[in-house]
């Protein structure tokens, strides 16, 4: 019996076809067969071989992991503001968390260099607070690309987990309530554990996004701080070495799709499965 549904996903598979299928098959056929190096798989020996590569592709998860852990460390307060305000408070928190989303990456991206500039803001707030030596500049630095990037990635996380809280019974709180049980302990025990399968959702976003941002990378980071997106583009538009530029993409694919896989299977653990 053939299902009705298909001719509606005809279009889309024709177009995942064309527009990923048939480019990451061209990409495979170059990072496989072109190039000098001998073997089925001599471009990515050769890639793997050297050392800085690999601590390019290890810098470029970490990145992820960072920008990550400080987008949690945001989006928590935040989200709870959301859970405990009123009708008028969330909504004001609904829109200042999407009102980011409408400038593109590029308007965002320079405008925290401008306040990670040697005259920013931030540079004359750690000069006030004694924590800098002088003024001085948090571009090209690791920090401020974290910093950039976790509040550029922080809707990504926040409205998952919002939408997530909207929907939580708050009977249960009030339960809890009624039985003792303090606010730590019910936010420990009743409000994170329900809120997880959102966080996670976000991280995967955020990591995924976060990783991959060469605008905010090359702008921020600049040519000292070389991630896989960068070194990416100086294969193709500086090099013109396409077999590289293929292994390179196929290994960011891997990378950070395993880490993407990994926090999809822990979204499949049995607890967070009840508590979705």
């Amino acid at each position: 019996m053939k299902n009705p549904a298909f001719p509606f996903l005809l279009p889309m598979l024709l177009l995942s076809l064309g527009g990923f299928v048939a480019p990451m098959g061209v990409l495979a056929f170059y990072s496989l067969s072109a190039g000098g190096n001998p073997g089925l798989f001599g471009n990515y020996a050769a890639f793997l071989e050297d050392p800085f590569n690999l601590w390019i592709i290890v810098d470029t998860v970490t990145l992820g992991f960072k920008v990550v852990v400080v987008a949690t460390c945001l989006a928590v307060p935040i989200a709870m503001l959301y859970w405990h305000g009123g009708r008028r408070l969330r909504q004001t928190v609904v829109v200042l968390a999407l009102l980011p989303m409408l400038a593109s990456n590029i308007v965002r991206t320079f405008a925290w260099i401008v306040l990670l500039g040697r005259n920013g803001p931030l540079v004359a707030i750690a000069d006030a607070l004694g924590l800098i030596d002088g003024p001085r500049s948090f571009l090209l630095t690791e920090g401020g690309l974290v910093i950039a990037l976790a509040q550029i990635e922080l809707p990504l996380l926040l409205l998952p987990m919002i939408a997530v809280l909207s929907r939580m019974d708050r009977r249960l709180v009030e339960a809890a309530e009624m039985a003792g049980a303090g606010p730590w302990r019910i936010m420990f025990t009743i409000v994170l554990p329900l809120t997880l399968p959102g966080i996670i959702a976000g991280w995967i976003l955020t990591f995924a996004s976060a990783a991959t941002n060469f605008v905010t990378q090359a702008a921020i980071g600049g040519a000292r701080l070389i991630y896989l997106p960068q070194f990416l583009y100086r294969q193709v538009n500086i090099l013109f070495d396409w077999p590289t530029a293929s292994v390179v993409a196929f290994i960011l694919i891997i990378s950070t799709g395993s880490v993407i896989l990994a926090l999809a299977m822990l979204t499949r653990h049995p607890r967070l499965i009840g508590n979705a």
